[in-house]
């Protein structure tokens, strides 16, 4: 096995390949989203307006932020009813070859609503608990629909800065160039490569083996299969992290080799790393877009390492004789090194992804700290599309603050930040904490929460930890818990939608105000916001808000538990 140190060095190869392929990711998006030439106009520009004249959409037709809003959510407020509908009949549907059974009304509107808003946090084993059915024109289908619908709003938002009509972009237009332009082409690359590295693709759902054994074989066991490449391609690339398996990427089929974590990553870091150069190309603001990208590498491989640092030893059962040269191993897969494991898991959270090759509960408390910490921020890179809208909010609060701080001018990208922009700023950065904290209360003050493992600070973890993914929509979880109960399904549901749509529809507010208002000339006030200077106290203003949020929750957890781990 590679010493720690010289695994670290592949790791970075990788980050490094990742922000490049990211790169050229975000001109290109640049250029779908500006409506510039592409190489791929010929073909799909007809396709597209093939979408347009079936759905009854007018291209050409641009929406003010209300408008724009309001289209997002009966879009998707019609894709949940279609998906709960689905899971609650599937047993009369084709493509159920196992028999699985309709999902109860509980389960199927946490289902829905979590593959809606990009969560994908599965309460429901997906290999006995979905039919190949609902997973292939609900589950993916929703998968696509969630990721082209954050895409679409921090086009929107972007837009803000660059219009003066008070105009966003049209939203289906926005969704239907995401899937063609962006999800679907690249996901059927990432499918192909996938199969061919050893990820079935088939329609087959389950095959039977016949063990072998020292005493003339055992029963034969009947194995999982089906589409695993084409949802793996999709989950990743569209930072859903909904397992086809419910060992998620930790199952063999689903991640069999150190080649398949490798694309894996690659395809969790595409969106997210490469949204900065979008925005840069969008704004024409080279610089702006550089220290936005910087403040996003830096908290994650300062989350990266931590992870790392953690894992790299258990005080617990140090001098027992158990050998941790390669780093404390529990939970985590023996095919993968532990910085293999690190960047997965770390790229995973911090992308809010949430797909798992480790069992979060078994990792260090220092290294749940680290992926907790990732998902409090949502913006070190977040998820796809908003995530980097968490950015752009927290970089407008830290103008309009450091602005009042110095006597300079809150304004950004030439546009004026004013009351209100900053009430629904506000908005954005609490509904996060509230929607946590609130839910943690009342699990704990009534009893909801029940364990297999007793309780505690690492009870408390496992909670806090469940509600936070489920804000971030980041889909991860710990265990011991049981969470298919109807109180845990019903306010994860609550949890979901809020973490998803208030930020959402505050985005678009700012977008769409920014969009009013005239550009202005930078001055002597303004504030320089393409400096290192600027980047440098970004990075602490983000750090220092997080903590002053969630800080106390930490110590009642992890910090609780004992010995964070290696660091």
């Amino acid at each position: 096995m590679l010493s720690i140190l010289a695994a670290t060095l592949e790791v970075l190869i990788i980050v490094l390949l990742g922000v490049i392929i990211a790169r050229f990711l975000g001109i290109y998006m640049a250029k779908v989203f500006s409506s510039r030439p592409t190489v791929l106009d010929n073909v799909l520009t007809p396709i597209e307006r093939a979408i347009y004249r079936l759905l009854g959409i007018n291209p050409s037709h641009e929406m003010k932020w209300k408008e724009y809003a309001i289209s997002l959510i009966l879009l998707n407020a019609a894709a949940i009813i279609f998906v709960f509908v689905l899971l609650s009949v599937q047993n009369g549907l084709p493509l159920n070859a196992l028999g699985v059974p309709n999902m109860r009304w509980d389960l199927a509107t946490h289902a829905a609503i979590s593959f809606d808003t990009n969560t994908d946090y599965q309460h429901y084993t997906p290999e006995a608990q979905a039919s190949l059915f609902s997973a292939l024109f609900g589950l993916e289908t929703m998968m696509f629909l969630s990721a082209a619908t954050g895409i679409a709003v921090v086009v929107a938002f972007i837009r803000g800065f660059i219009r003066r009509n008070g105009t966003i972009g049209n939203f289906y237009v926005d969704v239907v160039k995401a899937v063609t332009r962006v999800l679907l082409p690249i996901s059927i690359v990432g499918a192909v490569i996938l199969a061919l590295a050893s990820v079935p693709q088939t329609f087959a759902q389950s095959v039977w083996i016949h063990p072998l054994s020292a005493f003339g074989g055992g029963p034969p066991q009947q194995i999982a299969l089906g589409p695993v490449a084409s949802w793996d391609s999709i989950e990743f690339l569209g930072t859903n992290g909904g397992g086809y398996f419910g060992a998620n990427a930790g199952h063999p089929f689903q991640n069999p080799t150190a080649l398949t974590n490798i694309i894996a990553i690659l395809l969790m870091m595409a969106i997210p790393f490469g949204t900065p150069f979008m925005f840069s190309q969008m704004t024409r603001r080279e610089g702006d877009g550089r220290a936005l990208f910087v403040t996003i590498v830096v908290i994650f491989l300062v989350g990266l390492f931590l992870f790392i640092a953690f894992e790299s030893s258990n005080p617990f059962i140090n001098g027992i004789g158990v050998d941790q040269s390669g780093g404390y191993l529990s939970g985590a897969e023996t095919r993968f090194n532990l910085p293999e494991s690190a960047l997965f898991q770390v790229t995973s959270i911090y992308d809010n992804v949430g797909a798992t090759s480790m069992s979060l509960g078994a990792i260090t408390p220092g290294a749940q700290l680290a992926l907790l910490w990732g998902m409090f921020l949502q913006c070190a890179p977040g998820g796809v599309g908003t995530g980097f809208g968490t950015l752009l909010v927290s970089t407008i609060l830290a103008i309009f603050v450091g602005g009042l701080m110095v006597g300079r001018t809150p304004e950004y990208l030439g546009k004026k930040i004013g009351r209100d922009q900053m009430r629904w700023a506000a908005i954005t950065i609490l509904s996060h904490p509230f929607a946590i904290l609130i839910p943690l209360a009342i699990a704990f003050a009534f009893g909801f929460a029940q364990f297999s493992a007793g309780s505690g600070p690492f009870a408390f973890t496992t909670v806090l930890y469940e509600f936070t993914s489920e804000s971030a929509n980041n889909g991860s979880g710990m265990a011991p818990i049981n969470d298919s109960t109807m109180f845990f399904n019903l306010i994860g549901a609550v949890i979901m939608l809020v973490g998803r749509y208030l930020p959402i529809i505050a985005m678009l507010a700012i977008g769409g105000s920014l969009a009013a208002e005239d550009n202005l000339p930078p001055g002597p006030g303004t504030l320089k916001t393409d400096s290192p200077t600027f980047t440098v106290y970004l990075i602490i203003f983000i750090t220092v808000v997080t903590g002053l949020l969630f800080l106390p929750v930490l110590v009642m957890g992890p910090f609780l538990q004992g010995p964070l781990g290696g660091l």
